[in-house]
């Protein structure tokens, strides 16, 4: 079995991979009305776009999701294990939005299409793109990776502390008294900056 640690690397690819392309996916056309089948029944349109249904909710969720993982990346502790939930439920999310819109709902989907372009909904009937399978499997693998980071999260590396904003606290890298600015390290100068000091100020 593979050491926790050493699942940090391909789970968090899988993640925004995942949640990435679900995002891509979300904005593209998922139902549309077939071009032949509109000519058939008499319809014109101009576009893709206008033959065709999109679920953006499916683009924001992943959209949130691959935010989450971006938080990931860079918190420790309970907001850490916080965002992989986030991931999990964004995930979760977009294969809800995409199986009940292109499942469930599709035929309410065909009346919306049959009624904007004028046509008799008995003669139009609408077929699922590839982009509705690429959101599903993509979904699938952000919700896997995520529920594998909600699980593994403590025990996966973390950036350290010298990364954490200054605290404000007095530290002990002031300048002193007397001493020549040259004498001092160059991370001292800038800690001393950073602190509100002049260390030029004697």
């Amino acid at each position: 079995m593979a050491e926790p640690r050493s699942t940090f690397g391909p789970v968090v690819l899988l993640g925004l991979a995942g949640s990435g392309f679900a995002a891509l996916a979300g904005h593209k056309a998922m139902l549309a009305i077939p071009e032949a089948t509109l000519t058939a029944a008499g319809g014109i349109a101009p576009t893709v776009g206008d033959r065709s249904v999109e679920f953006p909710l499916a683009g924001a969720l992943a959209l949130v999701a691959l935010a989450a993982w971006g938080v990931l990346l860079v918190t420790r502790g309970i907001v850490r294990r916080g965002a992989a939930v986030l991931a999990l439920l964004g995930a979760a999310g977009v294969l809800v939005v995409v199986v009940v819109g292109g499942f469930v709902q599709d035929d309410d989907a065909a009346a919306d299409l049959a009624t904007r372009l004028g046509l008799n909904l008995a003669a139009v009937d609408v077929e699922r793109s590839g982009w509705l399978w690429v959101a599903i499997g993509c979904s699938l693998v952000a919700l896997v990776a995520a529920a594998a980071a909600v699980r593994l999260v403590p025990s996966w590396p973390e950036m350290g502390s010298r990364y954490d904003a200054p605290t404000g606290a007095a530290s002990s890298s002031a300048p002193v008294a007397g001493q020549d600015p040259a004498e001092q390290s160059n991370l001292d100068l800038w800690k001393s900056l950073d602190e509100g000091h002049d260390p030029t100020d004697e």
